[in-house]
């Protein structure tokens, strides 16, 4: 069984850069896409960004060019660092994985999650 523990949220000031990282034990994490989601209070969750195995990206318009993703296989950690944060960026942000890289999007169903990290942006 797979599990995922996300890490480092907290609150920052508008602006500013904040790093998620994910870690995952149970599997190697070489052999999962991974990708970052998010849910602000009393929205639906939202797709953010996807890894692939082969390290291809994807980002939602919302974040392209403010986020990146990157994974580091000899950690089993995948990582989301986040610039020039905006308070719509305040949400609980959650790891999720699959074998299968399509899965992650909006209106997928990915076969692990975690159990999610706040981060609060202050304007």
């Amino acid at each position: 069984q797979v599990r995922l523990v996300e890490s480092g949220g907290g609150l920052v000031q508008a602006e500013n850069s904040l790093r998620l990282s994910c870690e995952a034990s149970g599997r190697p994490i070489s052999d999962l896409a991974v990708a970052w989601f998010r849910q602000a209070p009393g929205k639906e969750r939202e797709f953010v960004a996807r890894v692939g195995k082969t390290a291809i990206t994807y980002y939602s318009d919302s974040v392209l060019g403010r986020f990146a993703i990157s994974r580091d296989n000899a950690n089993n950690k995948v990582y989301l660092q986040m610039s020039r944060l905006a308070p719509e960026d305040t949400a609980v942000y959650y790891c999720a994985a699959d074998r299968a890289y399509a899965s992650l999007r909006d209106g997928g169903n990915p076969q692990y999650w975690g159990q999610g990290t706040q981060v609060t942006v202050s304007s």
